[in-house]
């Protein structure tokens, strides 16, 4: 599968590495990389990095800073076999992080790691 489409990328921390390496690889769609650059001038760097920071390390846990749920219904259905529901993460009054997460994923190399896939960015108010 050496041609094969990607896309997703890498997501970098906002404000540079983390302390600690995470246990996920945090991976946004290419349509999604400037809303994810303008991520910490909407809601904050410390906001944003908090962000980062839980769903590389515990995306299946509620976040104990910020209120997450489950979507139900198609919404939430999993992208692949493997991968959890939807999460909606409310990152500030003006931001929801949608992602999918799985353990084990095997990319295009085929080395399994835990991956976090950004589906959608929105930094309106509501």
């Amino acid at each position: 599968m050496a041609g094969a489409y990607e896309p997703y990328r890498p997501a970098r921390r906002p404000g540079g590495k983390p302390a600690v390496k995470p246990r996920y690889r945090v991976l946004v769609h290419r349509k999604l990389l400037d809303r994810w650059g303008q991520l910490s001038a909407r809601v904050g760097l410390g906001s944003a990095q908090q962000f980062y920071d839980h769903v590389s390390a515990h995306p299946g846990q509620p976040s104990p800073v910020n209120r997450t749920m489950v979507l139900k219904g198609s919404a939430g259905k999993p992208k692949q076999r493997g991968f959890s529901r939807t999460v909606h993460y409310e990152i500030s009054g003006a931001g929801r992080i949608d992602f999918q997460y799985a353990d084990n994923y095997r990319g295009r190399r085929g080395d399994p790691h835990g991956v976090v896939f950004i589906l959608a960015i929105d930094l309106s108010s509501h």
